[in-house]
């Protein structure tokens, strides 16, 4: 078998940790990667067992092997549990998809301590466990570590002010860790994304009249979906991304170039 042939196969046989993944980017994700090619085998974990069974289901029907591990991401013990699962059922890890995420919605002055500590708890600790945990699989491979982040990592976001934090610690964790494991070709990359309609975003952008308000700031005039963050996630994940390392990718329509003409004429040039 020449060597065309069997990165072809090693391609669609990926095997994929899929944080977050019974609904909205994460959900996404794991079609978009288990998509790249048959065969793919998925473990998805989250806190929602009856969506991570509907995810389940679809992706199985679709010739993938997959399992599902309910569990909360906050504890420690649950991380070490995830890491073993995952060389159990993937026998190896081609890439750790880290996309649980939690909103904090308090000014700072009135944020709780819980509050702020469950920020980082669930949106920065998680990945740097997993990749820790998940180490010795990750350099086997020669795999790829990618972590959902946010613009709010870079833009102050009121009320969300542990969220940010939390999200621009993530970043950095992410260079630190593509810095570290750069050597043992594992590749460490995050996501930014900017107004996604999901679950967690459809108090707003459910709304039709205040869905068309932030549309009218972004650049490409929509509020974009987890499917348009997924695609990037499964490009950084797979080996057409072969040389990046270290960089976070906004993937938020425009909106981030935005900022000042929304100050000078209270929306973004027509």
């Amino acid at each position: 078998m020449d060597d065309k042939v069997l990165e072809e196969k090693q391609i669609m046989a990926m095997r994929v940790l899929v944080t977050g993944s019974a609904s909205g980017i994460g959900r996404a994700s794991a079609h978009a990667l288990a998509a790249a090619g048959e065969g793919s085998s998925l473990l998805l974990v989250d806190t929602a067992q009856d969506k991570l069974a509907e995810v389940s289901e679809e992706l199985k029907s679709k010739g993938h092997r997959v399992r599902t591990l309910a569990c909360d991401l906050s504890s420690p013990a649950e991380i070490e549990k995830v890491a073993a699962e995952a060389e159990t059922f993937l026998g190896g890890l081609d890439a750790l998809i880290s996309n649980a995420g939690v909103l904090s919605n308090a000014p700072l002055t009135e944020l709780s301590l819980d509050s702020y500590e469950l920020a980082f708890a669930v949106n920065t600790r998680p990945t740097w466990l997993l990749a820790k945990a998940c180490y010795p699989l990750l350099k086997a491979a020669k795999g790829a570590i990618v972590a959902t982040a946010s613009i709010s990592a870079t833009q102050p976001t009121p009320p969300h002010g542990s969220y940010s934090a939390s999200k621009a610690a993530l970043v950095m964790l992410i260079k630190q860790m593509a810095f570290e494991f750069g050597p043992d070709g594992i590749r460490c990359n995050c996501v930014s994304p900017g107004t996604i309609h999901t679950g967690m975003t459809d108090s707003v952008y459910g709304d039709e009249k205040l869905r068309a308000e932030r549309a009218a700031n972004i650049p490409l005039r929509r509020v974009g979906s987890p499917e348009d963050v997924a695609a990037v996630i499964a490009f950084l994940a797979s080996p057409a991304a072969a040389y990046i390392s270290g960089v976070d990718i906004a993937v938020d329509g425009g909106i981030s170039t935005a900022l000042m003409p929304t100050l000078r004429k209270g929306a973004v040039p027509k």
